[in-house]
C-alpha cells in the first residue's frame, strides 16, 4: 500500500500552515470583507461600490521572480510576500484605481508550516501597507518538481477606479512635470543578472558592505517599497495627470507607456544619486550603463506627471508622508518618449 504522504504531500503540514497564518491574514482585513466558513473562495461586498457613478474595475497579477532564490538561499522568508504585494497593487494605482483585495499561490516541494506562515505573513503585511485585503489564496505542494526548500509565489489584485477619474496619457500635457519617487532599493526587478553577477564576481551575501550599512544579502531582500496609498493620496489633494510603476525596463522604458505619443518626458540624470547598491551591481559586474537603465529602476521606484503648478504642493505632501521626492523631468513635444537629457 502507498499514500498521498508516501508520494511526498503531506495534508497535514498543509493545515498547520493554515492555522498558523489566520492571524497574519487578519490584519489586513477590510471592512467590506464577508466571512464564508467554508473557505473555497474569498468574498468581498460589492455594494461598497454603489457610490460610485461608473465604476471601473482593474486587475493585475505578478510575481517576484528569482528574489525567491535569494531568499531562499538566506532562509529569510517573512518579506518576500511584501514584494509580491509591491509589484501587484503598485501596478493597479497607476490609473488610480484603489486596490480592493488580493489573493495569493505559493508553489513549493516541501510544505513547511512555519515557512508557508512567514511567506504569507508578509503577504499580508504587504496589503495592510496597501489598503487592501488578503481574501484568499492556495498552496500547493509539488514534490519532484521542486527541490524540499524550493518554492515561488504569485498573486493577483482587484481594485477600482471611478472611470471620470482615471488617469493616464490621455491626461498628460506639454509643460507638465515628472516627479520621481524614491524606491526603497532593487525592488523585484532584474534578479537575474543580480544573481548573475554574484556568481560571476564571487559576492558571498554575509559579505558586510560599509556603503549599505548592512551584509549584501539584507541589502538585496529590502523589500518593495508599496506606493498605493501615497498614490491614492496624492492624487486626491493635487492635480494628477499620469503615475508610471519603474520595473523592469527602467525609468525610460516604464514611463514612455504613460506618454501620449505627441509629448516626451525628458529626464535629468542629475536630479538625484542612485543609492549605493546600484553603483556596486554595476562595478562588479562590469553593466554597462545602458543595461543599467534597462534593467533596474536606479533609485525612482514610481513617477508622477503634474502639472507644473501642482509641484510644490506634491512634494510637500510626499515629504509629510515620509516619502522622498524630487523633480526628475518635464514633458516637451515629442513622440512619445521617455529620455534623458
Amino acid at each position: 500500500m502507498t499514500s498521498y504522504a508516501a508520494a511526498g504531500v503531506d495534508i497535514d503540514a498543509g493545515e498547520r500552515a493554515v492555522e498558523l497564518m489566520k492571524s497574519k491574514v487578519a490584519r489586513s482585513r477590510r471592512p467590506e470583507v464577508v466571512d464564508d466558513a467554508s473557505g473555497f473562495a474569498g468574498l468581498f461586498d460589492a455594494s461598497a461600490l454603489l457610490g460610485y457613478r461608473r465604476p471601473l474595475l482593474t486587475t493585475s497579477t505578478d510575481g517576484v521572480g528569482t528574489k525567491v532564490m535569494l531568499a531562499q538561499r538566506l532562509g529569510r522568508h517573512d518579506t518576500i510576500g511584501i514584494d509580491l504585494v509591491g509589484m501587484v497593487v503598485d501596478d493597479l494605482v497607476v490609473c488610480g484605481a484603489e486596490p480592493l483585495f488580493m489573493t495569493d499561490y505559493i508553489a513549493c516541494g516541501k510544505v513547511v508550516p512555519e515557512r508557508i506562515a512567514e511567506i504569507v505573513g508578509g503577504v499580508a503585511e504587504g496589503c495592510r501597507l496597501a489598503g487592501a485585503a488578503l481574501i484568499g489564496g492556495e498552496t500547493a505542494e509539488h514534490p519532484g518538481a521542486m527541490g524540499a526548500d524550493e518554492y515561488d509565489l504569485a498573486g493577483a489584485a482587484t481594485g477600482v477606479v471611478e472611470a471620470d477619474d482615471m488617469l493616464g496619457p490621455h491626461r498628460v500635457r506639454e509643460g507638465d512635470v515628472v516627479l520621481a519617487l524614491a524606491s526603497s532599493g532593487v525592488h523585484s526587478n532584474g534578479y537575474s543578472l543580480v544573481r548573475h553577477i554574484i556568481k560571476l564576481a564571487g559576492l558571498p551575501l554575509e559579505r558586510e558592505v560599509a556603503e549599505f550599512g548592512r551584509t549584501l544579502g539584507e541589502e538585496l531582500l529590502e523589500p518593495t517599497r508599496i506606493y498605493s496609498l501615497d498614490c491614492l493620496a496624492l492624487a486626491r489633494s493635487v492635480e494628477v495627470h499620469a503615475y508610471a510603476h519603474i520595473t523592469g525596463g527602467g525609468l525610460e522604458g516604464n514611463l514612455a507607456r504613460s506618454l501620449p505619443p505627441a509629448v516626451d518626458a525628458v529626464l535629468d540624470r542629475s536630479s538625484w544619486t542612485p543609492p549605493a547598491v546600484f553603483g556596486f551591481l554595476a562595478e562588479h559586474g562590469k553593466v554597462a550603463q545602458a543595461d543599467m537603465d534597462r534593467t533596474f529602476n536606479l533609485g525612482v521606484g514610481m513617477a508622477a506627471i503634474v502639472p507644473a503648478d501642482a509641484v510644490d504642493p506634491a512634494l510637500t505632501l510626499l515629504k509629510e508622508r515620509g516619502l522622498p521626492a524630487w523633480v526628475l523631468g518635464e514633458v516637451v513635444a515629442g513622440s512619445g518618449r521617455a529620455r534623458y537629457r
